[in-house]
């Protein structure tokens, strides 16, 4: 007899509620919220999410386990859904703009814990005055020119769950060099499907072009937003981009 999967069976109230749970996180990691190998969020965020018990939440992963959907190991439970896994896709390059440095060019990175820009503050949902952790980067060539800069700041979400960022949050005294390029694999690790949302625009009377990325996670809370500003007579701005292998 054909062993069947909690989405191959209608969602109705009959369904226990585990089934019902398990039926809904399958959708999500069929539909790319959640690509194959990735970690899944914790019990609390999934019985957050869901709005039931963590014992709910553990009954509706157990259903996926004996499925073959998910698989649990020292890391915590991660999708098994065929596919290719996201290792680290240059398309997660943190900050956005930041890249490898030529010859003779000057970067800069710091991180602060102080208030953000006031634009920053309302997209992450903070309250005025609240101080989060602020990322500057700097690059520049040798002559002064293709300078790149950029100030990003995170959410209150990223700090609390990703916990490689909110380590930083005791040392973040705006003077000592600091480097999270691998900001985005971070999140990724701690559970966290990452999306991006990029938007340029020229800046007038300058040659410089501003780009604005607001990253939130499938649950659509917001991580961090970056604004870089790049001399646009000397750089081209290239973006790549990695898509989920089909199912």
């Amino acid at each position: 007899m054909a062993r069947t999967t909690p989405h191959d069976r209608p969602l109705t109230e009959a369904q226990p509620l585990y089934g019902r749970i398990a039926t809904q996180l399958l959708g999500e990691l069929r539909d790319g919220s959640i690509p194959p190998g990735e970690r899944l969020p914790g019990e609390r965020q999934l019985a957050e999410h869901f709005e039931v018990s963590r014992e709910t939440v553990r009954q509706a992963l157990e259903v996926l386990r004996r499925g073959g959907l998910v698989a649990t190991d020292r890391r915590g439970s991660h999708a098994t859904l065929p596919g290719l896994p996201v290792e680290s896709p240059t398309s997660l390059t943190f900050p956005v703009g930041a890249r490898a440095s030529l010859p003779g060019a000057v970067d800069r990175a710091t991180v602060a814990w102080e208030t953000p820009p006031p634009e920053h503050a309302e997209a992450l949902g903070l309250a005025p005055h609240r101080p989060t952790l602020v990322h500057r980067y700097e690059s520049a060539g040798a002559d002064g020119h293709g300078r790149r800069t950029a100030v990003t700041s995170f959410s209150a979400v990223a700090l609390a769950e990703v916990a490689e960022l909110g380590r930083y949050r005791d040392r973040a005294d705006g003077a000592g060099s600091a480097q999270l390029r691998r900001a985005y694999d971070w999140m990724r690790k701690a559970g966290l499907a990452l999306h991006h949302r990029d938007a340029i625009t020229r800046l007038p009377g300058v040659p410089s072009v501003r780009v604005t990325r607001r990253v939130h996670d499938q649950y659509a809370r917001p991580l961090e937003i970056t604004d870089l500003v790049v001399d646009a007579q000397q750089d081209a701005l290239v973006y790549e981009f990695t898509l989920p292998a089909a199912g």
